[in-house]
């Protein structure tokens, strides 16, 4: 291959990736409007990596010649039907919804960091210090709570 071929190998590629872009756009967002809010809400990690492998499968489809429309979006839909499966049984069953999210967790508490917890969570005293003054602190003494939600967010509960 030479580099003039790396720039433009002609345009029935072009062609196919703008149709196929187009159908697969409109697929997706199709199939996001049928999952529900649920797939668009605030993601916890389990949500992120349905999101990311969506993301994944779509660029896939537009670059990959050897990937069909169809089979990008079969795949598509299995893994909102996946997802969609993931949270009606977490509604149904506590013990399920625990295996696959993560619980919050409490980093502060009556003005003071929980060490121990800090380290678990892998957050630092700065960046639980940043939610803080986020939250409209501006200290550690001025919290009552500090949690670390499950979806990766710090709520801060003030004094």
């Amino acid at each position: 291959m030479n580099w003039t071929d790396m720039l433009f190998q002609g345009w029935e590629g072009i062609f196919r990736t703008l149709l196929v872009g187009v159908l697969a756009y409109v697929s997706l967002i199709a199939f996001l409007r049928i999952s529900g809010k649920r797939t668009l809400a605030k993601l916890n990690a389990f949500d992120l990596v349905v999101t990311v492998a969506l993301g994944s499968t779509l660029s896939a489809i537009l670059v990959q010649e050897s990937i069909a429309l169809a089979e990008g979006t079969t795949a598509r839909v299995l893994l909102i039907s996946l997802q969609y499966a993931v949270t009606a049984f977490s509604v149904r069953s506590a013990r399920f919804a625990k295996a696959v999210r993560s619980e919050p967790a409490l980093l502060a508490r009556h003005g003071a960091f929980i060490p121990g917890a800090m380290r678990r969570q892998r957050v630092t005293e700065d960046e639980a210090l940043s939610a803080v003054r986020a939250g409209g602190g501006e200290s550690i003494d001025a919290v009552e709570s500090l949690v670390l939600e499950s979806d990766g967010s710090i709520s801060v509960q003030l004094r």
